[in-house]
């Protein structure tokens, strides 16, 4: 298990910071290629509403569901020993490239304002389809508060696998990339698949599921659930990655030992979250299409957005649950004895489209600012960076014509890496960072 105490601290903020410095030049020249002269400009969102009735905040009350021990333990008598996301890293067997090395049309995927200070570009084979696509990020700063898991610095990114494309036995499939960020200059990954078990750990299926928010949050990674569903949240333990033994199409046991699509590893969940008010959707709990963590919240904090369609006239809701300070419950949300979990803040915002979703407080700031990477309603080209609080919103713009357009193309979720300053996200098509500081900037 990982524990504070044991980390090997690594202190590179600093030269990570010039890294982002000496490469925002190259990339802000290649993000003004891209024309934003097609884009529409959006109706502002304007202030957040607080949402404080108990119509409002009673649909938002999770259940926690723990997978029992006994479940877990079977699984692990079968499988053999968990490994850690170390072993996982050392196996790497693919690499990112950098922007200079990455294809135009990578390049334009990128935000056009603020212009991102690094960015990577997958393997060509993780690519070369659109079968499966990347959404979620999260990184060992949300982990813990030193940057650090173990001797790694870690970013995870969730993909899944289109319903209605590629081979049968992969559509809706969830798989999570670990990424080695020690060297900034050379990531390298492996894949590791989404699964959930079943028949009290004598097997497992695949979590078949859109994975559109991910954070990790001490040992625990929580990523978001299909949209219908009455569970809101599922939970893994990143000390219960455990390895296949078989390469075939199927996933879970079969003869001969464990399979999961030809991926040499899975991390069982090992929990759930179930909203009380049933499935979610318009008349209902909200659908959670991203998420992310806040540290400036005491406790820290997991913040959520409601999926709605781009361009939908239905207002999303942004909302927030308080983590457990229990350090027999470590990662997991703070509950009640009943085991139910009450979301602490809520507000509702007219934003449609919310694929990335941030919650921040600067030094002296007297309420957070909420950051929301939206989609376009026309569902294509670029969308928009919005950050908002209960007194109004500013927007990043570009262009001649000031469009808002100016954000990643199919982006995802935002991750802030505190102790480096930078927010982390995702394009269709590209794994990208830039400082807080300057995102700021571009809403300013």
């Amino acid at each position: 298990m990982k524990h504070r105490g044991r980390h090997r601290r690594r202190r590179r903020g600093a030269a990570l910071r010039a890294v982002l410095t000496g490469t925002a030049l190259a990339l802000t020249a290649a993000a003004t290629l891209i024309s934003a002269s097609q884009a529409e400009v959006a109706e502002d969102p304007g202030a957040l509403k607080p949402l404080t009735s108990p119509a409002d905040t009673d649909r938002l009350r999770l259940q926690e569901d723990l997978v029992p021990a006994r479940t877990l333990d079977r699984l692990e008598a079968a499988m053999g020993r968990p490994v850690g996301v170390d072993t996982v890293l050392q196996s790497a067997d693919r690499e990112l490239r950098e922007a200079a090395d990455c294809s135009a049309g990578d390049r334009a995927s990128l935000p056009v304002a603020p212009a991102v200070a690094r960015a990577y570009c997958w393997d060509p084979a993780d690519t070369a389809a659109d079968d499966w696509r990347p959404a979620s990020v999260t990184t060992s700063g949300d982990a813990d508060g030193d940057g650090v898991w173990g001797t790694h610095r870690v970013v995870l990114a969730g993909w899944t696998h289109s319903t209605g494309t590629g081979r049968p036995g992969e559509r809706g499939l969830a798989r999570v990339a670990f990424v080695d960020a020690d060297d900034p200059a050379h990531l390298a990954y492996r894949w590791v698949l989404l699964v959930v078990p079943v028949d009290g750990g004598r097997d497992y299926r695949s979590l078949a599921s859109g994975v559109s928010g991910m954070v990790w949050y001490e040992d625990k990674l929580l990523v978001t659930t299909t949209t219908g569903s009455a569970d809101a949240l599922y939970v893994y333990d990143l000390d219960r990655i455990q390895r296949t033994t078989v390469d075939a199409p199927a996933v879970g046991r079969v003869p001969g030992g464990w399979s999961a699509d030809g991926y040499g590893y899975v991390l069982p969940a090992v929990g759930s979250y179930r909203f009380t008010a049933g499935r979610c959707g318009p008349s209902g709990p909200p659908c959670p299409g991203a998420l992310a963590l806040d540290r400036g919240t005491a406790p820290d904090t997991l913040t959520a957005a409601e999926w709605t369609a781009p361009g939908a006239d239905r207002p999303a809701r942004l909302w927030r649950y308080a983590f457990s300070i229990d350090p027999a419950r470590a990662g997991l949300l703070a509950t009640d004895g009943a085991g139910r979990a009450e979301a602490v803040e809520a507000y509702r915002t007219r934003a449609a489209g919310i694929r990335g979703v941030l919650s921040y407080r600067k030094a002296g700031a007297d309420r957070s600012s909420w950051y929301v990477g939206r989609l376009p309603a026309s569902q294509d080209g670029h969308g928009g960076l919005w950050r908002q609080d209960t007194e109004g919103a500013q927007a990043a713009r570009c262009g001649s014509d000031a469009s808002e357009r100016c954000w990643a193309r199919g982006a995802g979720s935002l991750s802030y890496w505190q102790e480096t300053g930078e927010v982390w996200s995702l394009s269709d098509r590209m794994l990208f960072a830039l400082p807080l500081a300057d995102l700021d900037g571009a809403l300013d």
